[in-house]
């Protein structure tokens, strides 16, 4: 099979979805990989390294659509790829097809077989520690007096008291962002809805981190005394009710900062994506960071642990085929999006209106002893293909 690493063209995406490490193993297995040029050059990997382990360099992104059998990259699908994309290509990349629809559709309509790489993690993606842990390092600069901030220092000083931290979120998203914040002495609260996930992190922290049960109530208490307030909660897409309205927002003190990691419209009433080369913006007197790939600011970091996570994935993909690997991996299989002209994402058709169709059904392995994977979505659709 020839694979492709391509280049990312996202605003401020500096990652690689595989590094010279993973590519010599594929190389390996008896595939012929292509690398775009400079895929790696920002997250620290030259062409001469890909080039040592058995790449061939390729210049163009239309030419490595045009060549390779599977490819993939680390974020969406853009628009000025869609033409490019060939019947029966494979794709594995981050798709967040739930909220992409035009992406979606040119998926569809090329009739490739895409996975949606952010539900193919056993055991969470290393974008996830990675997004938390930085996203919290943000949050500290954002508070900085030269960023609009209240000018507070994380720990405190002599005479003058650490910041109050508030991380919505236990998930893995969530610990890592409370790691860096209480290490670095900042007194942290956590909310969560799952008591069990509370009771866990008050006894990893010897008690000394405050846990609260998430509700608009205890919200609305915590955050006039919150400076710092990080946002790590996967919120139900298509949710008609804000976890932190206008008002709330107005309640915060002037100065503080919220870190919006999830990224999900219908969180924070006052949010809106923004890039790394303008982070932040000032809203009802709260400084927001809403960088939609906080770790593409860790590029080295995050391409070399978020590579060797998928690596399984792509080799998996290629040495045994599609529907084998779907069978021995569920968490492969359920990060199926579309196949040949159909969709075989659930959370995509219930909030799309699309039809879909289990991959299981559409691979046709549903009679096969099938490795278990828990749905990677709580949202369902009633509207499904069968055949």
């Amino acid at each position: 099979m020839i694979f492709g690493v391509l280049k990312d063209i996202k605003n401020g995406e500096f990652r690689v979805i595989a590094t010279p490490s993973e590519v010599a193993s594929i190389c390996g297995d008896g595939h012929k990989v292509l690398v775009q040029k400079n895929a790696g050059a920002k997250a620290g990997f030259s062409d001469e390294e890909y080039v040592s382990v058995g790449a061939e360099m390729v210049e163009t992104m239309k030419e490595m659509y045009d060549r390779c059998d599977f490819v993939a990259k680390v974020k969406e699908i853009e628009h000025s790829e869609y033409n490019l994309l060939r019947e029966n290509q494979i794709i594995f990349t981050c798709i967040h097809p739930a909220a992409h629809s035009e992406e979606v559709q040119a998926l569809l309509d090329k009739k490739v077989i895409a996975f949606t790489a952010e539900d193919s993690h056993r055991y969470g993606s290393p974008n996830c520690e990675a997004a938390g842990k930085q996203g919290a390092l943000m949050g500290l600069e954002s508070l900085l007096s030269i960023n609009g901030g209240n000018g507070k220092f994380v720990s405190g000083l002599a005479g003058a008291p650490g910041i109050k931290a508030l991380v919505l979120g236990g998930g893995i998203v969530g610990r890592n962002a409370l790691q860096v914040l209480q290490s670095l002495g900042a007194w942290v609260t956590v909310m969560d809805i799952n008591i069990a996930t509370l009771r866990d992190i008050g006894k990893m922290y010897d008690e000394k981190v405050n846990t609260v049960i998430s509700t608009k109530y205890n919200l609305k208490k915590l955050l006039p005394e919150m400076d710092l307030v990080i946002n790590c909660v996967k919120w139900p897409k298509g949710s008609n009710e804000f976890l932190i309205d206008r008002e709330m927002v107005k309640s915060m003190q002037r100065g503080s900062v919220i870190v919006d990691i999830s990224n999900d419209y219908g969180v924070i009433e006052t949010f809106r994506e923004t890039t790394h080369e303008k982070p932040r913006y000032t809203e009802e007197g709260v400084v927001h960071y809403c960088v939609g790939n906080i770790p593409g600011a860790i590029a080295n970091s995050t391409s070399v642990a978020y590579a060797a996570s998928v690596l399984p994935h792509l080799r998996n993909i290629m040495n045994l085929g599609v529907e084998e690997a779907c069978i021995r991996d569920g968490y492969l299989r359920r990060s199926l999006t579309t196949y040949k002209g159909y969709l075989t994402h659930e959370e995509t058709s219930a909030l799309q209106n699309r039809p879909w169709i289990r991959p299981e059904d559409i691979l046709n392995i549903a009679d096969k002893d099938l490795n278990p994977a828990p749905s990677a979505t709580v949202t369902k659709s009633n509207n499904i293909i069968t055949i």
